[in-house]
């Protein structure tokens, strides 16, 4: 028999809720309600992660067990205060409008839609095919240790510090971590790939036991970590910081500092352990706006790697 609905005020906002008491979580016996109480306890931080971007949500509508559905397309039935960004994707010829999150309103009204994860853009709705945002998500291959992705993360901090950019990073809510860094908008997503490349390529000379740029996995050493470059290709997105994963325990993708990586257990970050940790420390990734990184330097890196014989990125369609 499903739950009474309830109704959540957020700021001006007041959101219904139906089957609060639906189980999401199956292992700890979470709830949509408890879901939405995670999201309202780190509110400013994935608002933060969020603002202004177009975002794919991943709904489970019978919770976990149930089947993931990713909704680009703004749902019936979304309120009339809710804001969207038109994109158009050039393989059918049509216009999607996709949830355009500026208030913490809207992560609560997507969680009633039985949204759990926020997978964003890294570009905003003031011009979406140019991207603000450079992410390098350190991605282990199936036979790769964590002890691997945190001497790979130092790497990247490395490579990052010699740059003089500077990196929030975060875990990704699976077995890897991501590095966010921040860039003016004014180059399209084909340069952001080649930076990105040249960036993984420098990580990979650094530490070629470590890493491997292979862009088919059929090729790669699994005991391998792939910085995976690609996340930069248009209309490609990963979980947003604080955005809770699909994962049966409720773990969380959560900001940390450089100064944890060593210790990081991302299987410790969860909707019932991030609220007090959110409470002491607040948004780690709070002032990323206040940071910017010009990529000229990495798209030199780009023509000379290119120069010497090495391929630009795949298309991400191939």
């Amino acid at each position: 028999m499903a739950s009474p609905a309830i109704e959540i005020e957020v700021d001006d906002k007041v959101v219904r809720v139906t089957n609060p008491d639906r189980v999401y979580f199956p292992e700890h016996g979470w709830t949509k309600h408890d879901l939405i109480d995670y999201y309202l306890a780190v509110g400013d931080g994935i608002v933060n992660a969020l603002y202004e971007r177009p975002c794919m949500l991943h709904r489970f509508p019978k919770g976990l067990a149930g089947d993931k559905v990713h909704q680009k397309k703004v749902p019936p039935g979304a309120p009339p205060w809710l804001e969207t960004v038109p994109i158009h994707f050039p393989r059918y010829d049509r216009i999607v409008h996709e949830v355009c999150v500026t208030e913490l309103a809207t992560v609560i009204w997507a969680v009633q839609m039985s949204t759990v994860e926020f997978h964003p853009w890294n570009s905003r709705r003031a011009d979406t095919e140019k991207p603000d945002e450079w992410r390098i998500d350190l991605d282990p291959g199936p036979e790769c240790d964590f002890d691997t992705v945190r001497r790979v993360a130092h790497v990247a901090h490395e490579v990052l510090d010699g740059l003089g950019a500077t990196g929030f990073p975060k875990t990704s809510g699976g077995s890897g971590l991501h590095i966010y860094v921040r860039i003016p908008p004014d180059r399209g997503f084909h340069d952001v790939r080649r930076a990105a490349l040249a960036f993984a390529r420098e990580v990979e000379r650094r530490a070629p036991d470590d890493v491997t740029t292979t862009w088919w996995r059929k090729d790669r050493d699994p005991a391998q970590l792939f910085v995976d470059y690609n996340q930069n290709a248009r209309d490609h997105t990963i979980a947003a910081a604080y955005s809770v994963r699909g994962f049966a325990d409720g773990r969380v993708s959560t900001p940390i500092r450089w100064d944890e990586v060593d210790d990081v257990d991302p299987h410790d970050f969860t909707i019932a352990t991030v609220p007090p940790r959110y409470q002491k420390l607040g948004d780690l990734h709070d002032g990323i706006d206040q940071t910017s990184f010009d990529i000229a330097p990495l798209l030199d890196w780009a023509d000379r790697d290119e120069h010497g014989g090495a391929e630009p990125p795949v298309d991400p369609e191939s």
